[in-house]
């Protein structure tokens, strides 16, 4: 760094304007539109695949594939974690085992206790919100609420007796434990093959912010560095890889915030082949020394104390709790899952048709962060649906040749659904719609036609009820976040403009402005792209969005030379 004052350049703190609420455009084809498959799809593909085989074959083997269902609902959760590092995985996932078999034990209770359609409904839609609040608020996901759901609303709707629940909870549990096991296998052979492929994603953003340092590539390098910067405070104890992965973040942050093409760590190439080095099986790539490095690595150790201190368990306990509270942006999106949930669920029963928990389940995987991606996943969906029945009808035969071959079908839909989902939700459900229907087999052979016939029916009026649902409860809070994180960057920035004037101020305290301001600026871009996809309510003040991100990268970038490689960065009056 350098010893020049940073010049603050913040925008008014002014309250937003009440402009009149905007309705905006809903999209249709880029909805459907296929996209790069994650680099981590075959993860959670094969974990899935490993962790319902076992007790699937199990099953086979004692002729009790009745069980199936109960089974499925602890293996499930090897879909959960692949992108924390192992140490919170451990804890992320138990957490996901827990919380499926109480959605569950709630759910066979209520079985055992009422026959009554009209409380298994209210109870399942209940249920779906709840599920929707958590998963946001924890951020566990993909693939988020939609598993609890899918479990919670099938048990509900079979035959139960109190008697029983015991031993199908212990199922649970058990296959649970072995997900469990999965999940954390890795860990034996690459135990920070999660921070690396962080680290790597970092470098590949601050590659082609460097290359093209636009405001979009800005903010994608920004997230990608501050997600890595988490991923490594969360990793447990530092080993010597670890120190080189924080080296290389500290390279990748310098590039982003002050780009120069083709010098020192701003080179895209270089930044490039370290990403994929540090993604490979190899030694992770060692970078140059940079001024300011050291510093900065004794300022991680001083904050991942911290995090893991009783303190900072009780910080992030409390901001786990206003994230919940009655002001909180989440609860519009639980009301909004409640409602549609209980009018699809009431809407079939009413018609007749079906199964109601296929509806409520269509009607809750709907719910995203607002209306727009909403309809985005209200069009994938059924679409999704509606061509995996055509799946269904063809593979149906092959899956009654025997049981084995039944089981065998589930596993290959089940590999195939998260092979697919990452390129676009509308695909993966095309997969995932057969295999749900061919749960039920495990139960007794049903009528193919009218199997297909109330799926089809389900998932349009559960789509439809579903998305009616989003539009008339509205989220005008989503406003509101925006505000608070506008109020929260403007914060950060100030912090970040003192601690980087301050001549006397330790190294590590300057770092922890600057990653705390980081992270405001995701905050912030995410707060507005959620609230860009709502419906009714004021409009957002954009220039002043744009200000506030600009002022920040600028913040950062004068505040650069004093710890890291990049040695012309702009001052913070530049534009």
């Amino acid at each position: 760094m350098s010893d020049t004052p940073v010049r603050p350049g913040r925008p008014s703190a002014r309250k937003l304007p009440h402009l009149p609420p905007t309705v905006r455009g809903l999209p249709l084809a880029s909805a459907l539109r296929l996209s790069r498959p994650s680099d981590t799809w075959f993860k959670p593909a094969l974990s899935v695949v490993v962790a319902s085989a076992v007790p699937h074959l199990t099953l086979l083997a004692l002729g009790r594939l009745d069980l199936v269902i109960y089974a499925m609902a602890g293996s499930l959760c090897a879909l959960y974690g692949h992108a924390l590092p192992y140490a919170r995985r451990a804890r992320a996932v138990a957490g996901v085992v827990l919380g499926m078999a109480a959605g569950l034990a709630v759910s066979l209770v209520t079985a055992s206790l009422t026959g009554s359609t009209a409380v298994l409904i209210a109870v399942g839609a209940l249920l779906a919100a709840v599920q929707k609040v958590l998963c946001d608020a924890t951020r566990i996901g993909p693939p988020g609420h939609v598993i609890f759901t899918f479990v919670s609303s099938a048990a509900l709707f079979a035959p139960q007796r109190l008697d029983r629940i015991p031993g199908h909870l212990a199922l649970t549990l058990g296959a649970g434990a072995f997900a469990w096991l999965v999940t954390l296998a890795p860990a034996l052979a690459r135990r920070e093959g999660p921070e690396r492929r962080a680290v790597a994603r970092a470098l590949e953003a601050a590659a082609v912010c460097a290359a093209d340092p636009g405001p979009r590539n800005r903010n994608a390098a920004a997230a990608a560095v501050h997600a890595a910067w988490q991923c490594l405070l969360a990793s447990g104890r530092p080993t010597p890889v670890r120190r080189s992965l924080e080296r290389l973040v500290v390279h990748a942050e310098a590039a982003f915030v002050a780009p120069s093409p083709g010098a020192g760590a701003a080179d895209p190439e270089r930044l490039r082949a370290w990403a994929a080095r540090t993604r490979g099986r190899g030694p992770v790539p060692t970078p140059p020394p940079a001024p300011g490095t050291a510093d900065e690595l004794h300022g991680i150790e001083a904050e991942r104390a911290a995090l893991r201190a009783r303190e900072g368990r009780r910080t992030a306990r409390r901001t786990l709790l206003r994230s919940l509270g009655p002001g909180s942006p989440l609860l519009p999106v639980a009301v909004r899952t409640l409602i549609g949930c209980a009018l699809a669920g009431y809407l079939c029963a009413a018609l007749g048709v079906g199964r109601p928990y296929w509806a409520i389940v269509t009607a809750a995987s709907l719910y995203q962060a607002n209306l727009t991606l909403s309809w985005n996943r209200t069009l994938q969906r059924t679409l999704g649906n509606l061509l995996g029945v055509l799946v269904f009808a063809a593979v149906l035969p092959v899956s009654r040749i025997s049981p084995l071959a039944l089981v065998c079908c589930c596993l290959f839909f089940g590999f195939a659904a998260e092979a697919l989902i990452t390129r676009n939700y509308w695909l993966g459900s095309v997969a995932v719609t057969p295999m749900a229907l061919l749960v039920l087999e495990f139960g007794g052979a049903h009528p193919a036609g009218e199997l297909i016939g109330d799926r089809v029916l389900d998932t349009v009026l559960g789509a439809a009820a579903g998305f009616l649902a989003a539009t008339l409860v509205t989220n005008r809070r989503a406003a509101g976040r925006v505000e608070r994180a506008l109020d929260a960057t403007d914060r950060a920035r100030t912090a970040a403009e003192r601690t980087g004037a301050d001549l006397a101020a330790a190294p590590g305290e300057r770092d922890r402005a600057r990653r705390k301001l980081t992270a405001s600026l995701v905050e912030l871009r995410e707060a507005g792209d959620t609230a860009a996809g709502e419906w009714w309510q004021r409009a957002l003040p954009e220039q002043r969005l744009l200000a506030a991100e600009q002022a920040g990268h600028r913040t950062l970038a004068a505040t650069a030379p004093r710890r890291g490689p990049t040695a012309h960065a702009p001052s913070i009056g530049a534009e």
